[in-house]
């Protein structure tokens, strides 16, 4: 029981933690301007809108591969069901995405593209993480 809850919680870890990497990386490779007033709803539209591809692909990046490496590691560590690791770890990593998606406007192919990606991210991750006994 311990090691599974560990599991989790390791892989959770580690996911967030990527996803806080790669993020960091984008916006080093792709600062933000400092003229931007993130209190304003319409400045952070005008911003995003104007963002090249790239800055938003290290987002999708970011949230991709937090949530394959989270349920990876769960499921390589852990001996609970992979569902319960790919459900709980990408799920949270998917609300996490949607909130801001919700908070922060995004173009609409990316939000679509994003979403399913992060749930195949998952599912791949709980398929090719279990040991084989």
């Amino acid at each position: 029981m311990i090691r599974n809850v560990g599991a989790g919680v390791l892989g959770l870890m580690m996911g967030l933690m990527l996803v806080w990497l790669i993020e960091e990386i984008g916006h080093t490779v792709y600062p933000p301007p400092v003229d931007v007033d993130f209190g304003d709803p319409e400045a952070v539209r005008a911003y995003i809108a104007a963002l090249p591809i790239g800055a938003i692909l290290f987002v999708g990046a970011a949230w991709v591969l937090g949530a394959f490496v989270g349920v990876f590691v769960a499921c390589r560590i852990g001996a609970a069901n992979p569902v319960i690791y790919s459900v709980l770890i990408g799920g949270l990593v998917l609300a996490g995405a949607i909130a801001m998606m919700i908070i922060i406007p995004h173009p609409s192919w990316f939000t679509v593209v994003s979403l399913l990606a992060i749930i195949l991210a998952a599912y791949t991750a709980m398929r090719l993480g279990p040991r084989s006994n």
